[in-house]
């Protein structure tokens, strides 16, 4: 997909968000959206076919795209979790984001110390090293800052590994991938890095000593510091959206 069509499909992914565009609404027609935004129809079509990728909208031959119910919608995937989180009710849906990954991070730490091995515990050490090393020039350093997110995401996996729990990995890995949607870039939330560090350290030597209690309960300490930022963060983002002046292809700019 292009820039442009990017730029669009965010646009209207943005409306049904919010609730401009709601299910069982006018239909999207594409000759309506090019007209709309100034854009060809080919460029209208692949938007359309975007937002139907992402199941927001079914569309129907000669009768253009009705916006879906929620529960058809792709609700991992990054584009849409961006739109959500951005939208009026975006505390909310953050909200079940964050329910979603106390429910199973908790509990795979717990599996984790009962299942890692030797290879997982070294994945785990050197994941949580290299964090350390990259978060102490992340908030100066653009580079820093994609190694920390490196650091960080192969910690995720390391995590998930250790629990040999295959179904596992693949509920938390969209979901540790449309949580990073919500959380500030690096610089802003530096204190938070580095006060992140020794509660992942605190898991990963309760996982080492095969203490499954203590492992669930220093993830969910870790875990409810980490709510509390991206809550205010949210907070901030909203507070923003509400008094943007932009024009109504927003993306464009």
């Amino acid at each position: 997909m292009s820039r442009l069509h990017q730029q669009l499909m965010r646009t209207l992914l943005d409306d049904i968000a919010g609730g401009v565009l709601v299910p069982g609404g006018a239909a999207l027609r594409e000759a309506d959206i090019a007209s709309r935004f100034g854009v060809s129809r080919g460029v209208a079509r692949e938007c359309v076919r975007g937002l139907e990728e992402r199941g927001l909208v079914s569309v129907k031959p000669g009768r253009g795209a009705t916006v879906n119910p929620h529960e058809q919608w792709a609700v991992f995937d990054p584009d849409v979790v961006g739109a959500l989180l951005s939208a009026e009710h975006g505390a909310g849906f953050l909200g079940e984001y964050l329910e979603c990954r106390r429910i199973l991070e908790i509990e795979a730490v717990g599996l984790a110390a009962q299942r890692a091995g030797a290879a997982d515990l070294a994945a785990l050490s050197d994941a949580l090293a290299r964090m350390t090393t990259s978060a102490r020039r992340a908030p100066f350093n653009a580079a820093a800052q994609d190694l920390y997110d490196q650091a960080e995401a192969g910690f995720h996996r390391a995590l998930i590994a250790a629990t040999h729990n295959r179904a596992l990995g693949a509920l938390l890995t969209p979901l540790h991938r449309a949580l990073s949607r919500a959380r500030p870039p690096v610089p802003q939330y530096a204190q938070g890095v580095e006060r992140s560090l020794p509660e992942r350290r605190r898991v990963v030597t309760a996982i080492a000593d095969r203490d499954a209690d203590e492992a669930r309960a220093a993830m969910r300490d870790h875990l409810v510091a980490v709510e509390r930022e991206l809550r205010e963060y949210a907070g901030r983002r909203s507070h923003l959206a509400a008094v943007d002046v932009g024009g109504a292809f927003r993306g464009a700019a």
